[in-house]
């Protein structure tokens, strides 16, 4: 059965048929049913990109969240306010993408396992950490190690650090 692509589903179960066929179908269901947590959570299991189309309420909805954002990191940028302070599920996105660190709460970007976890995925992302964690020495060692070009990112006092410095000047 073919869709016409301005159709939009609110039959209830053609729209779970379609989303489990493909994912992305979320974003032609009605809102009563993108509020549906079933036909959000199976749209999400077929494409993580489909937590984009998810309702506000479901995008607060951590089992539907983590099932997209620990698949391909990313779709972090569409978290509900109350998930953005959840580590775990912070730390589950950024094994695929560092550069949700972006998106994250203030807290979480003063928590030092969370800023080496996004400087391990990606480097540059560095310049979001709090100041404190940019004074750090094993943040800053271990940004240097991955990429030499974080220099700047790190705060005075550490950039002056013997050990930072002679990472900087290795060949």
């Amino acid at each position: 059965m073919d869709l016409d692509k301005n159709e939009i589903i609110s039959d209830r179960e053609k729209a779970l048929e379609k989303v489990k066929e493909n994912g992305k179908l979320l974003d032609i269901v009605s809102e009563e049913l993108k509020n549906d947590r079933e036909i959000v959570f199976e749209a999400v299991k077929n494409n993580a990109e489909a937590l984009e189309f998810a309702s506000k309420k479901l995008k607060e909805d951590r089992e539907i969240v983590y099932e997209s954002v620990s698949k391909i990191g990313w779709t972090y940028c569409y978290v509900g306010e109350k998930l953005l302070k959840d580590k775990d599920l912070l730390l589950a996105g950024l094994k695929k993408s560092g550069q949700i660190f972006y998106f994250t709460s203030s807290e979480l970007r003063d928590d030092k396992d969370v800023v080496l976890a996004a400087i391990e995925a990606k480097p540059i992302i560095m310049k979001y950490a709090s100041k404190r964690l940019r004074s750090d020495k094993d943040v800053g060692i271990a940004v240097m190690k991955k990429n030499k070009k974080c220099f700047s990112f790190l705060e005075p006092e550490l950039q002056r650090d013997e050990d930072i410095l002679n990472i900087k000047n290795e060949e």
